[in-house]
């Protein structure tokens, strides 16, 4: 007798194939559900490899397109970064994944979803948050929470015996001494030896870019159009080139970003359940649209509205890091953000070399940048003795700071 229907987030492998075999142990019917997202995987190999672990049904799903769309898009016009440094490309992803992943277990009256995120990591929180978000009923299954799971399988050489047992195809490449994870906006890596915050990354690591000293001797001059904030366009100066769609436009940004090692970072940061963590991440379309991005909005946007937008940016980071995209003050901060972009329009034009992105010019119809009245050549409208109000004003201020200053010491 079923106990019922699972949707597993599947990714076709060592750890959730053994959960798959391990739900059907367990008397589950698996649906073994897969997002191509823009990582480099052999889809039809991994549907094949389900069906004959016994999955019940296998659905492969390509949402590249409503990623980018969708969850990117949103976090270029938010200029969102997470502490400072990251660009947040596996916390943008698995909203994406999990809203998909619901959408199956509804289709399929499937009361329980499954997935192998670890009981250490930030993904747990952001599958299960969405899950719940958007289908209250849903009954969650995380076998790396379950005592009855995990001291099971204390460690890979564990999963490696069990997937031999029960004919579970095991990986016949050596494991690299890192976990990594990839998608179309990010490759991220972890855990192994880069648990050891000291440790150099070993040059072998970097799967996505080139290193910037193996890079090109020429830049690439990108010239990128952006409406309402969203890229719509990009092209190449000096080939002529350009990309249209949302898709192409991003992965085309991947790949110039790449060719130059652009996007490269490694950081410690603190996850949501309380802890420190090292990752290696690199994002090179991400980066080279998060300067296009800052430099457009900042040529078009009135300083105080972008003022109240920089810490709205901080808030949408720190929610969707925590997996709050589907909350009510996650939407919330999402649609004043877009309000703010609604007169971020204009082409900047940057030049992508050896690990950098530099900005070389800009225009919009829409700019706030008066060239005459800032001319230091021409006199325009404006009256020189205007500025001695502003100094004046915190020339008070100051000399006031300093007063109190020297009176507390002087009591010293």
């Amino acid at each position: 007798m079923s106990k019922g229907t699972v949707v597993l987030a599947y990714s076709g492998g060592l750890d959730t194939s053994c959960i798959l075999v391990w739900l059907k142990e367990q008397g589950y019917d698996v649906i073994a559900y897969l997002a191509n997202i823009g990582q480099d995987e052999d889809f039809d190999a991994a549907r094949e490899k389900a069906e004959k672990l016994g999955a019940k049904k296998v659905y492969i799903e390509d949402l590249r397109s409503e990623f980018v769309e969708e969850f990117i898009w949103p976090s270029v016009q938010a200029n969102a970064v997470y502490e400072d440094r990251y660009l947040l490309g596996t916390s943008v992803a698995r909203p994406c994944i999990a809203r998909r992943q619901v959408r199956i277990a509804q289709q399929e009256e499937a009361q329980y979803v499954s997935h192998g995120a670890t009981g250490k990591g930030n993904d747990q929180i952001r599958f299960e948050l969405t899950c719940y978000a958007l289908y209250p009923e849903v009954k969650i299954i995380a076998p790396w929470r379950i005592p009855q799971f995990y001291n099971r399988f204390c460690g890979r050489k564990d999963l490696m015996e069990y997937a031999e047992k029960h004919g579970i195809p095991v990986p016949v490449t050596p494991k690299a001494p890192w976990s990594m994870d990839a998608n179309l906006m990010h490759i991220s890596y972890e855990s192994g030896i880069l648990e050891n915050p000291k440790n150099h990354p070993p040059s072998d690591l970097y799967q996505m870019t080139k290193s910037p000293e193996d890079s090109p001797n020429e830049p690439d001059l990108l010239e990128i159009e952006f409406n309402k904030g969203v890229p719509v366009k990009v092209t190449h100066v000096k080939e002529g080139k350009s990309k249209h769609t949302s898709l192409e436009i991003f992965s085309y940004l991947n790949e110039i970003g790449a060719k130059h090692g652009v996007g490269r970072i490694d950081i410690v940061e603190n996850r949501f359940i309380g802890m420190k963590s090292r990752g290696i991440y690199e994002t090179p379309g991400g980066t080279i649209l998060h300067h296009a991005h800052l430099d457009i909005e900042t040529f078009t946007m009135d300083r105080e509205v972008r003022k109240i937008k920089q810490s709205l940016s901080i808030n949408f980071s720190e929610l969707i890091y925590n997996g709050f995209w589907y909350s009510p003050e996650c939407e919330f901060v999402r649609h004043c953000i877009q309000k703010s972009q609604e007169n971020v329009e204009g082409r900047v034009q940057l030049s992508v070399f050896k690990g950098h992105v530099y900005i070389l010019g800009r225009e919009s119809p829409k700019s706030l940048y008066n060239e005459e009245l800032v001319s230091m050549d021409v006199q325009g409208d404006y009256d020189p003795c205007d500025a001695s109000g502003f100094i004046k004003i915190n020339a008070v201020r100051l000399r006031e700071h300093n007063r109190l200053q020297r009176a507390a010491h002087q009591k010293l």
